[in-house]
């Protein structure tokens, strides 16, 4: 329980909800959101440890793509379900 409530999922859930809020925004196209989230993930990663080196490129991905995954998880499992219960 004190994972969950760590700086490593606390940097996932706000990558995605920064993402998310990005994606709603400015409409951009979803081809670019993996591109935005590595290069929010770095830079993030390198806000975290003050300085930039290989590890540190490795967790920018890492936070990105599972900032990438959750929001993907979000848009296709609860944004997909609301617009099938309009449509009947």
């Amino acid at each position: 329980m004190e994972q969950l409530l760590g700086i490593e999922y606390t940097a996932y859930v706000a990558l995605a909800v920064l993402l998310f809020a990005i994606r709603q925004a400015t409409g951009i196209s979803n081809r670019y959101i993996p591109l935005t989230g590595v290069i929010l993930g770095i830079a993030f990663a390198m806000l975290k440890h003050e300085t930039f080196n290989y590890d540190v490129l490795l967790e920018g991905i890492r936070y990105a793509l599972y900032g990438v995954g959750t929001v993907a998880t979000i848009k296709y499992t609860f944004v997909k379900k609301v617009f099938d219960e309009r449509s009947e």
